[in-house]
This record gives C-alpha cells, sequence and structure tokens, in this order.
C-alpha cells in the first residue's frame, strides 16, 4: 500500500496522477487540451502531435482515468454519435451526497443491465428525478426560473445567457457529478438531459426541445432550449 505523501505547498501527493503524467507525450497533451478553450478531439491530438489516434486515445483516456480530463460527446444538437471531445477537468463541490449516491447507483443499474439504448434509459430516469426535484422547489415566474433553482441544487453553478436569435440558454459552469462523468460519459450526460426536461415539464413548459451540449461554451456545457428568451437581463 502506497504512504500518501504532501508536498511543499501541503496538499497530499496523488501517486495516480503523477504517473499517469510520467511520460512527456502525457504531460505535452494535458497542457495542449489546457489551452484549448473548448477541448479537443481524438484526432486533433494526433494532427497536432503526429500520433497515431490509438495511441492519442490511450494518452488521453490514461489521463481522464486519472482524473485530469473529462471527456463528452459535443454534438452541437445535430444527430449521430459525435467524437469524443476532452477537456481539462476542474476540481469543484460535488453535489450532495445523496444525489451523487442516486446517480452513482442508476449507472451501475444500467451497466449490469447490457442491453436496449443505455442514453435513452438514462433521459427517461432523469426526466423523472426532474419532475420529482421541481415538485420540492418552490415554483418560479417562468419555467427557467425554476429549472436554474434545480439546477443550482445539484451544484451546477447554472447561469442564463440571451442567443441571438433570441431563445435562452442556461451555462452550467461545473460539473458536480465529475466522478460519474468519467465512468460513463454518455449515460450521466443524458442523465442531466432527462433532468432538465423532467423540471420543464413540471414547470409547464415544453421539455423535448432541451439539448444539453457539453463543452458547449469554453468555461461551460450549455443547456439549449426552445424557449423565448427570459424577459430578465442574463444573470
Amino acid at each position: 500500500m502506497e504512504t500518501p505523501r504532501t508536498g511543499p505547498t501541503g496538499e497530499t501527493i496523488d501517486p495516480h496522477r503523477h504517473r499517469a503524467l510520467g511520460t512527456a507525450s502525457r504531460a505535452s497533451i494535458l497542457e495542449m487540451v489546457r489551452a484549448a478553450d473548448t477541448g479537443m478531439t481524438i484526432a486533433e491530438v494526433g494532427e497536432r502531435t503526429g500520433l497515431h489516434l490509438s495511441t492519442a486515445r490511450t494518452h488521453l483516456d490514461r489521463l481522464v482515468d486519472a482524473g485530469l480530463l473529462v471527456k463528452a460527446r459535443a454534438s452541437g444538437g445535430q444527430p449521430g454519435r459525435p467524437a469524443w471531445r476532452y477537456r481539462v477537468a476542474v476540481t469543484e463541490a460535488p453535489a450532495p451526497a445523496p444525489y451523487r449516491a442516486l446517480a452513482a447507483a442508476l449507472l451501475d443499474h444500467l451497466s449490469r443491465r447490457g442491453r436496449g439504448d443505455v442514453r435513452a434509459e438514462a433521459i427517461r430516469a432523469g426526466r423523472d428525478w426532474g419532475r420529482h426535484l421541481a415538485a420540492a422547489t418552490a415554483p418560479g415566474d417562468e419555467p427557467v426560473d425554476t429549472l436554474l433553482d434545480v439546477l443550482r441544487g445539484l451544484g451546477f453553478s447554472p447561469r442564463r445567457h440571451r442567443t441571438a436569435a433570441g431563445t435562452t440558454e442556461v451555462h452550467l459552469h461545473t460539473c458536480p457529478f465529475l466522478e460519474l462523468v468519467n465512468r460513463n460519459p454518455d449515460a450521466i450526460c443524458a442523465l442531466h438531459v432527462g433532468v432538465v426536461r423532467g423540471v420543464l415539464e413540471h414547470a409547464g413548459a415544453p421539455p423535448a426541445g432541451a439539448v444539453l451540449e457539453p463543452f458547449g461554451a469554453s468555461d461551460a456545457c450549455v443547456v439549449r432550449l426552445t424557449l423565448p428568451a427570459a424577459r430578465e437581463a442574463a444573470e
């Protein structure tokens, strides 16, 4: 068993992360991804470094396993199965323990079933969860107000934005379920989509148009809503 060691600033050295950065290639890739505002795909890393795609994927996933990067499929709301996009993991306060335990139990359940569309099932489960959370939240003046309250309670640090097209976006500046994202990105992101849709449905807004784009902004994941922009100025 390895004994935790304390570095010069008092932090505990994480041997797992230390080993992940034990090669010049991975350290270089981490810095490269850190410098990219919206993260990088395997193909982009391969092009920049000259590494074979399978080698680039191995390095990136090793950094994900060490908690240094997080990956998600950034689709921009387009159909199909987009490439993984990797981004530096920012350490933030996690969601309340009961919520994390519930999400972890759901992921374990879906992985054990091993059949069907895991993403679709996660959306359905998240939708039920979102309705439950919205029912326990004081209703806002608009559906987006209720959504913001629920997401704030989960620890997403949400902020409302108006778009040039006159619609509403909600930017999620933290990911309180980060350790679960790394375990099963498709399922946990789908769970979040379901939560958003469940909240909107309970608040009386059409839920189907809500789309979550991981890494949709340089500093946030983006929930795109087919709702008129709020009357108030963006928060």
